[in-house]
This record gives structure tokens, sequence and C-alpha cells, in this order.
């Protein structure tokens, strides 16, 4: 019983004893002193470097700007704000130990404009954390740790502008920010420099309009050096866009090998790869296409003027070139005299721009080319089958001899592989072809006495085994075998070649 007791007794000293350490361990809530931690004024409320683990909790409902920077504030719960604060537009806790986000701190204050959470220690953003933010513009997320980004994590974001997540350990380019149709109108900037990047999505920038480029920073990141990287940026540098142009120091890239050299991304056309230098921006085209040009500017909403080369009007050459309605140039059907520079002049409120394009013509139509390839295939084809009929005349085509004219076969039982001629109305024949003029006729066939038998098409041992005989015809001899030599062939087919 009284091991038993002992035990009890035991048992609830560790309980209270845990409970202790709960109560301890626990977040207290702190309140909003203006007097001694915080700065109050009107509808701003600043307590910076005061010590807090928490936001305080009795924050007036006027609040429109709150600044909890320089803290303690080591983790963001979905409670940290009890009240609805419908007015709050700048929400600032950098430079505290923050490694947590709940999905839903933000619930209560979805009428931010500006949030910065920089300067902290987060590692990672979960999807849709910051869905509730529809009214954010502004996003501070550099000097952290992150290194996974979920790809529906900045959804909801529909009036972003400004994205900054510089100085963290990202090895994946956020494209989905820039693809976001709801806000492709508003957005201007996106820094993810200073990274852990070694690819980027090169087509997929490119086809972004320039206003847009001009914001997207991603200099000192390790990418790997290659001619397509050079010439994207050596791109980019020479429409004088400002995230190439203010940083053109800070564009490296990492030669591929044991030693990993940095080196300048600008100036792989000057060593190592050897890349083509990228002089001005060019566009080709073949003869009787249309092109469009495209003023391409850094700003959005500016007054647009095309020169054409020559200095040429539009006036003058508005058959085949006119101005579309979003200030691009439409050329064609393309001629060799469409060939040369062409000036776009952008006038804005702040900023004029100037765009060249060359443009080259090249000496032939796109369908030339196949119509070229199309005849050299064709007329190879018709040699082979040419050469195909030609063998097969030689060597597999039967060739019987053509039956004098009025003259019915004399058996139609006999062989097939005997002429379809006599021989002795044969010898008649060319006896009245030897009277004639002398020669053979085209039917002759044979003479009567060989020895041989009759090989195919009519013909005598072509090869002339036999004893050689003469025959006499006006005083004139004539071996028999000249018959047979006159032509090597009786058919009635022609041959074709």
């Amino acid at each position: 019983m009284e091991a038993l007791a002992l035990r009890r007794t035991l048992m609830a000293v560790l309980s209270l004893l845990l409970a202790a350490v709960r109560i301890s361990g626990h977040e207290k809530p702190a309140r909003l002193n203006c007097k001694t931690t915080c700065v109050c004024a009107s509808n701003i409320i600043s307590c910076t470097n005061a010590n807090l683990s928490t936001a305080p909790e009795d924050l007036p409902p006027q609040t429109a700007v709150l600044d909890l920077s320089f803290n303690s504030i080591t983790r963001l719960r979905h409670k940290w704000a009890p009240q609805n604060l419908g007015r709050l537009r700048n929400l600032i806790l950098s430079n505290n130990r923050m490694d947590f986000l709940s999905t839903e701190a933000f619930v209560h204050v979805r009428n931010l404009t500006y949030l910065d959470l920089s300067f902290n220690s987060l590692r990672m953003l979960d999807e849709l954390i910051f869905e509730p933010l529809e009214c954010l513009k502004v996003l501070l997320l550099f000097k952290n740790n992150i290194s996974q980004i979920d790809r529906s994590a900045f959804e909801g974001l529909n009036s972003l502008q400004k994205l900054y997540m510089s100085h963290n350990q990202i090895s994946r380019f956020p494209l989905e920010v820039l693809k976001e149709q709801s806000r492709l109108g508003t957005f201007r900037l996106l820094d993810v420099s200073s990274n852990r990047l070694k690819t980027l999505q090169l087509q997929e920038l490119k086809a972004l309009r320039a206003w847009i480029k001009n914001g997207v920073y991603f200099h000192n990141n390790p990418l790997t050096c290659s001619c397509e990287l050079y010439e994207f940026v050596a791109q980019w540098h020479l429409k004088k866009l400002s995230s190439a142009v203010d940083f053109k120091s800070k564009h490296t890239c990492v030669i591929p090998g044991v030693h990993r050299e940095m080196m300048l991304i600008l100036d792989l056309d000057k060593a190592y790869l050897n890349c083509s230098e990228v002089k001005v921006l060019k566009q080709e085209a073949h003869l009787e296409q249309s092109i469009k040009l495209d003023c391409d500017t850094r700003q959005r909403n500016v007054m647009k003027r095309w020169e054409l080369p020559e200095n040429t009007s539009l006036s003058l050459a508005n058959k085949t070139a006119k101005v579309l309605s979003n200030g691009n140039l439409q050329i064609g059907p393309l001629r060799s005299e469409h060939s040369g520079l062409y000036t776009c002049y952008a006038t804005g409120d702040s900023l004029n721009e100037t765009l060249h394009i060359t443009v080259v013509v090249l000496n032939s139509t796109v369908r030339g080319g196949l119509e070229n390839l199309k005849t050299a295939y064709t007329t190879l084809v018709a040699c082979l089958i040419s050469v195909v009929m030609v063998v097969i005349y030689l060597y597999f085509t039967p060739c019987p001899c053509r039956p004098g004219q009025g003259e019915e076969k004399d058996d139609p039982g006999e062989s097939p592989r005997s002429s379809n001629v006599s021989l002795a109305k044969a010898q008649d024949e060319a006896g009245q072809w030897r009277a004639e003029g002398g020669g053979f006729p085209y039917g002759y066939a044979a003479q009567p006495g060989h020895k041989g038998q009759l090989e195919e098409n009519g013909m005598l041992n072509p090869i002339g085994e036999e004893d050689e005989e003469w025959h006499e015809n006006k005083g004139k001899k004539r071996r028999r075998s000249d018959a047979e030599s006159v032509s090597s062939v009786c058919s009635d087919t022609p041959m074709v070649v």
C-alpha cells in the first residue's frame, strides 16, 4: 500500500512539473504599450526593436501601418491578429528570426498592399500561402533561406507589381509569376538575383514584352555558360533594358569543367565559346512573305512612329507597309528593296526610346526551295524507272516476230517457242527484198537448212557456230550469218529509253 501511494505521489508531481513547463514555454501575448515599447501616431504603430516574441494582440482597428521589425517573432500564427484589421495596408516584419508562416496568417489582413518579410529565416513557401492578399502590390522576401517554392504559392496575388526574392537559395526560376495573366498589365519587377539558378527558361523569357523584361533581374547566379545565354543577354543589352544595363558587370556565368571559372556573359563572343557577336536586332524573311516588326518598348502606352529605309515615308509605301493599331509595322509582300534599317521612335511621358531593326530579305521564296527539291526528286525517280524498264525489256520481255501480212499461222498447236513465220515464206520474202535493193526484211528470222534448233525470239544459233554458207544474188555474195547480224531483235515492242 505504501508503495502504491508513493507511486501516485510521484505521478502527481510529474504532472505538475509538465504543466509548469508548458505554461513557461507558452508565448504570452504582448500588450500594446504606446508609452514604453511602441510609438503610436494616428493610424501608424511602430514597435521596432522592442524585444517582442509575438505581435501585440490589442491593435486598434484603424491601424494602417504596423512596423514590427527588429524583434524576435519566430512564428507568425494564424491568430496573431485575432480581429479583422481591414484598414491595415503596410505590414513590416523584417529582421526577425521568423522561420514559420501559417497558411492562415493573412486571413484577417486581406487588404495589405505592402508586406516586408525580408531578413528572416524562412526556408520554404507553401501552396496558396499568399492567396488572401488580393490587393498586395509589393512583397519583400530577400535575405531569407528560401530554397523551395510551391508553384501555387503566388496564386491569388492579382495586384502584385514587385516581388523581391534576391539573396536566397532558389534553384528554380519562378516563371509562373510572370505568366499570370491577371497581373501582366501591372507587374513591373521580379528580382531573383544572387540565388542558385543554373538555367533559365530562355525561350519563355524572350517571348515576354520589353516593359516586363525591363524589370526582371537575374544577375549573380551560377548560370552555365552557353552561346544561347550570351545571345539572350546581348539582346537585352541592345534594347537597353535596365536589368541588363544597370548590372552589366554582374551578369556572369560558370564555365563547365573542373575549375568552374566565372566569366562575364557578354565576353563569351571573345573567348571560350567564341559565340557570334550580336550587334543589331535582325529579322530575316523570304520574298513574297509578310512580316511584322515589333516596336517592343520599355514603357507602355507610348506614341510610336516608324522610319523606313532611305527615309521613305509610310505614305509612299502604304501599299506594302502599314502601322497596326498596337504600333507594330506590317510589311508585305516582301521584295528585295524592303531590305534595310527600320527605326521605331517611341515617345512617352518620362522616357523616349529609339529601336533599330535590320530586315534582310532573302533572295528566294519559301516555296522555291521545296519546289527545287521536288523537281530533283522527280527527275531521279524518272531516271530510275527508265533504267528498270530497259532492264526488263532486255532480259525479261518475250519478243515474238511479226507474222506476214495476209497470211495465217500454220498450226495453232505449234510450239510457242517456234517462229510465227514459216521458214519457207521467210526465204521467199528475203529473196524479194534482195531483188529490190539488197538487205533483209524486218520479219526475217532464219534460213532453211540449219542444223541447230530454233532459239527463243526466233533466232538461230546467234553465236554462229554453224559452218558458213554463201548465197549468190545478182553477182553479190553474202554470208548467211550476216543476215542475223543485221538485227539482233525482231520484236514488235518498241524500245523505251
